[in-house]
């Protein structure tokens, strides 16, 4: 049987999309180069589970499609800042409200999967009436987007990721409301962070919020707990011993899935 998701169409269609905006900006760059992370990193996390090639295709789709909103966001505020428009909406806005969805998929058999994913990818607590297949594919691009993010952590300037230099983040301390959360095994509510060093910690705690087994495996093959951790030499004794913690928390956690 002949697939319905064609994703070299797909690929083409969305570089004819981001044509429109300055691929040199290195904030529209930032977000090129994370969609085609987050797109491979959807069809491995599908093949890992032996998802049918069609279930694979779609979730590359999904990747592929999950921040296209972005860009848009950017033209409208010069901004990522989801407080001022959230980017999931820009990209259910652009792909349904302004049906650019046909450009990259011509049957609507997987347009409430695709829409539910994206509308589900960034949200702190995840709709509770999806149904199966809705679930399962905001599952792997949850999980997707977050392995990439650790990726990105590791490679792009502190300045750019958290508005300060390394020098001042090596200085700072994890507060108490950061450590007390992450030891207690929950995500950070980013609104309660009060330190940059807290938004460090708060990245490493997005590990937390993993579905599959086959992204705790990614984490565990790309060692990201011990580098994360490792990417800043804390200057303060008593950030440094909790960032220890931190480690060893996760280290655990991330073992036993």
């Amino acid at each position: 049987m002949d697939s319905k998701i064609n994703l070299e169409h797909a690929l083409g269609q969305f570089k004819n999309y981001i044509s429109a905006y300055d691929e040199n900006d290195p904030k529209i760059n930032l977000k090129i180069t994370h969609t085609y992370r987050v797109m491979e990193i959807c069809g491995i996390l599908a093949k890992g589970m032996d998802l049918p090639e069609e279930k694979r295709k779609l979730a590359e789709l999904i990747g592929l499609l999950h921040d296209i909103g972005r860009f848009e966001q950017l033209r409208l505020t010069n901004s990522f800042d989801d407080s001022v428009i959230p980017h999931a909406k820009c990209s259910l806005m652009v792909l349904f409200d302004q049906r650019h969805l046909r450009d990259f998929i011509e049957t609507k058999e997987y347009d409430a999967i695709i829409y539910e994913s994206i509308k589900n990818h960034g949200v702190f607590l995840v709709d509770e009436n999806l149904k199966d297949e809705e679930l399962l594919f905001t599952k792997i691009i949850r999980d997707g987007d977050k392995l990439d993010n650790f990726h990105t952590k590791l490679i792009e300037s502190m300045e750019t990721m958290l508005d300060v230099t390394m020098e001042e983040l090596e200085a700072e301390e994890v507060s108490d409301y950061a450590y007390e959360t992450f030891m207690d095994g929950r995500p950070l509510l980013n609104s309660k962070r009060e330190t940059h060093l807290d938004m460090w910690v708060s990245y490493i705690g997005y590990m937390f919020d993993l579905n599959l087994p086959q992204s705790f495996a990614y984490v565990r093959e790309h060692d990201y707990i011990n580098r994360l951790v490792d990417r800043v030499a804390y200057k303060n004794p008593k950030a440094e011993q909790r960032m220890e913690d931190i480690r060893e928390k996760m280290i655990q956690f991330v073992g036993k899935k």
